[in-house]
């Protein structure tokens, strides 16, 4: 490796067969066993260009915490269509490294400030009392804390970021108000609820760790998952504002079918035009994120690795297009 690349590579530079060499945050760490009795390490390491899951293999010693950050060296590799760190070696840095782990945490794009100011803007905009009530009772109860602030969205498939939630959330209220202009005859109103409201009980069904992204599952996740918990909480929020019965089962309907299908964890289908729009908004904004995130680590003109959450399609980044002609 080139000297003046040592020590510069990221997450997105990774790639099968070729020499790694970079500081990453560890994300979660555990020791492992082999079948034959050999001890291994089994590592997450993330970076503001991504996660990689790495083993290292044949390693004794301690467990590097979660949010350690470490110096890496190692080999890339594909293992089940999956690309992979095969770890040579891990030094966890010193204080005269001078590295912050925060600056190794992916983030959402916009500050929190204004995301969350844009969505609290749209619910108070809100013109049915009840489903204004409804939304921003549940806002109120999942900004507790800050919580709602630094939320991901998810483990690893879609927005998992600092931010992630409002991320999602905010770039799902810009589509919807678009498709409104589209389409009059939608009830603005109940889609823009929907869209607030859909996702916001993941902050119960998901464990933030030490370096703000998700590490893990709550037993309530496990147990009940957030489609339901949000159906429940939305019942709880119309029962607090007093919200009309048809309005109330209308959120609770969205909420229920946002995920499309049963095979994807949603009991029944969606119903309603609103409920259409809102389940095709959150799979195009999850499925979006993870083609533009595939596309910006690849070079133009090439193919990506398979990408697990797009049924391991290689997304093509295009070719910057050629300059427009002078001629008119």
């Amino acid at each position: 490796m080139d000297k003046s690349q040592a020590y510069d590579q990221t997450v997105s530079d990774i790639r099968p067969n070729v020499r790694f060499e970079g500081w990453l945050l560890v994300r979660e760490a555990r020791a492992r066993t082999t079948a034959g009795g050999k001890s291994f390490l089994e590592i997450a390491f993330v970076d503001r260009t991504g996660t990689i899951p790495a083993k290292f293999w044949d390693w004794s010693g301690e467990v590097p915490a979660a949010g350690t950050v470490a110096m890496v060296r190692g080999v890339g590799n594909e293992y089940n269509g999956h690309l992979q760190l095969r770890v040579d070696s891990l030094r966890p840095a010193a204080p005269g490294d001078g590295k912050d782990p925060s600056g190794f945490v992916p983030a959402a794009p916009e500050t929190a400030e204004s995301m969350m100011a844009e969505v609290t803007a749209t619910a108070n905009a809100i013109r049915d009392d009840s489903l204004r009530g409804i939304v921003c009772k549940l806002l109120e109860w999942a900004s507790a804390g800050g919580r709602l602030a630094v939320a991901p969205a998810a483990k690893s498939m879609h927005h998992a970021e600092v931010s992630g939630l409002l991320h999602h959330t905010v770039t799902m209220l810009r589509a919807a108000k678009a498709l409104c202009g589209v389409y009059p005859e939608l009830d603005k109103d109940l889609l823009f609820a929907g869209v607030i409201a859909h996702d916001l009980a993941k902050m119960d069904e998901m464990n933030v760790g030490a370096v703000g992204l998700v590490d893990g599952y709550t037993r309530d996740g496990r147990l009940v998952g957030h489609i339901v918990r949000g159906v429940v909480n939305v019942e709880r929020a119309g029962g607090a504002v007093g919200a009309a019965r048809e309005r109330t089962t209308l959120l609770q309907h969205l909420v229920l079918s946002h995920h499309g299908d049963p095979e994807f964890g949603s009991p029944v289908p969606p119903k309603c035009p609103e409920a259409l729009v809102l389940s095709s908004l959150d799979r195009l904004d999850a499925k979006l994120f993870q083609m533009f995130a595939a596309a910006r680590e690849t070079k133009p003109g090439e193919f990506s690795a398979p990408v697990w959450g797009l049924d391991k399609i290689e997304v093509y980044r295009a070719e910057p297009p050629p300059p427009p002609s002078s001629e008119p």
